[in-house]
C-alpha cells in the first residue's frame, strides 16, 4: 500500500508541471524580447505612446475560470518595484487583450477590470526607466479557479496579488526589456 500511495504522489507531482508548462503568453509588441516605443510613457522626459500591448495567451489548465493579467517592472528604483498594469476578473473564455485595452476600459472584455497600478490609479502606466539603465518588465497571465476575485477596485496590485495567487491554477510569463 505505501508502494502504491508513493507512486500515485509521483504521478500527480508530474502531471500538475506538465500541465501547467502547456500554459503560455505571447506578445507581438514584444516578440523580439524589448518593449517598443509605444509602450513608453509620455512623461518623466519619455517620449513613448503610452499604449498598453497586445496580449495573447493559450493552453490555460482545465479547470479555469477567469484570468488576471499584470505588467511589472521589477527593476524600478522604488525598493519594491512598479506595477504599470494589473486587470482582474477576465473571463476563461477570453485568451487576448488588444493593443490599448489598458487604456480605454472599453477595449476590455465583458466583466474585466483595471485596478489600481503604482501610479495611484487604474489603467495602463508606460515604461520609464531612468536614462542609462535597462529594465525587465514582466508580463504575466494567471489562469484561476474563480469566476472573480472579492476585491474593491482601488485594490492595490499587492492586494491582487495576494488574493489571486490563493486561486492561481497556472502562470505564464513574457519578460521583455526598456530602456531609453
Amino acid at each position: 500500500m505505501k508502494k502504491l500511495i508513493t507512486a500515485v504522489t509521483a504521478l500527480i507531482a508530474l502531471a500538475g508541471p506538465a500541465a501547467a508548462g502547456e500554459f503560455s503568453v505571447t506578445s507581438a509588441d514584444m516578440a523580439d524580447g524589448l518593449l517598443k516605443p509605444a509602450q513608453f510613457a509620455n512623461a518623466f522626459g519619455c517620449t513613448g505612446g503610452n499604449l498598453s500591448p497586445a496580449i495573447a495567451w493559450s493552453g490555460a489548465p482545465a479547470g479555469t475560470k477567469s484570468f488576471v493579467v499584470t505588467m511589472y517592472d521589477k527593476d524600478a528604483p522604488t525598493g519594491s518595484g512598479f506595477w504599470h498594469w494589473v486587470v482582474v476578473d477576465v473571463p476563461a473564455d477570453v485568451t487576448m487583450l488588444p493593443p490599448g485595452a489598458g487604456n480605454a476600459a472599453s477595449l476590455l472584455p465583458k466583466g474585466a477590470r483595471m485596478t489600481m497600478t503604482d501610479a495611484g490609479q487604474p489603467g495602463f502606466v508606460g515604461a520609464c526607466p531612468p536614462p542609462g539603465q535597462t529594465h525587465e518588465y514582466s508580463i504575466t497571465v494567471k489562469a484561476l479557479k474563480v469566476d472573480s476575485l472579492p476585491l474593491p477596485d482601488n485594490a492595490t496590485a499587492a492586494m491582487v496579488g495576494f488574493v489571486s495567487n490563493m486561486n492561481t491554477l497556472a502562470t505564464a510569463t513574457i519578460v521583455a526589456k526598456g530602456s531609453r
